[in-house]
């Protein structure tokens, strides 16, 4: 629930509703009017419902619970607008965890950086049964991260995030860099 709004007014005076006589009435009226202070902020609520489902609107202690309703976590020490767009593209980070590109998606959402992520997976065909498999046998993830022009990027932050959102078996390690080619790309290490 809001909390009050001083000097918010109601779209619907309770006092008006009343038959003639009771408006008439001073004592009516005053608890009438008492009454109105008390639900206008929830008549403001649901005649703005609407905003409070929208990321890019929501006030931000609402944000929060927001968050928690689409899988979410936040950091509180996030700058709001990487808070809200992690709350805005919910979705398609879910659709996309457990990936390379879903773990830049979310670290770029995250921090307001450019990601590169490097991992050590590899698919190859062999038409001899019992080949060598590609790429490294210890699996290991890469995370490079260039800060966004207007700010830092905190990489013990980055690093907690990593581990969360990669399997719990696969090795990991953030580097920060100055600049990232023109693209951030996925490719395996050692490729």
């Amino acid at each position: 629930m809001r909390a009050a709004a001083p000097g918010l007014g109601t779209p619907y005076p309770l006092g008006t509703l009343l038959p003639p006589v009771l408006q008439e009435d001073a004592v009516a009226m005053r608890i009438t009017a008492a009454l109105d202070e008390v639900l206008t902020p929830v008549i403001a609520t649901l005649d703005c419902l609407w905003c409070y489902v929208d990321p890019a609107l929501a006030p931000p202690d609402f944000l929060d619970w927001l968050a928690g309703w689409v899988g979410v976590t936040l950091d509180e020490n996030w700058l709001m607008e990487h808070r809200r767009a992690t709350v805005a593209h919910a979705v398609d980070l879910h659709r996309a965890r457990g990936t390379a590109r879903g773990l830049r998606a979310y670290l770029e959402a995250a921090t307001g950086g450019r990601i590169d992520v490097v991992d050590s997976g590899g698919v190859a065909v062999s038409t001899t049964p019992g080949g060598a498999l590609p790429g490294s046998d210890q699996q290991r993830l890469t995370v490079r991260v260039c800060p966004p022009r207007s700010g830092s990027v905190d990489v013990s932050t980055v690093e907690k995030l990593v581990a969360e959102a990669k399997p719990a078996h696969v090795l990991h390690q953030v580097e920060l860099v100055a600049q990232l080619h023109d693209k951030a790309t996925v490719q395996p290490i050692g490729a």
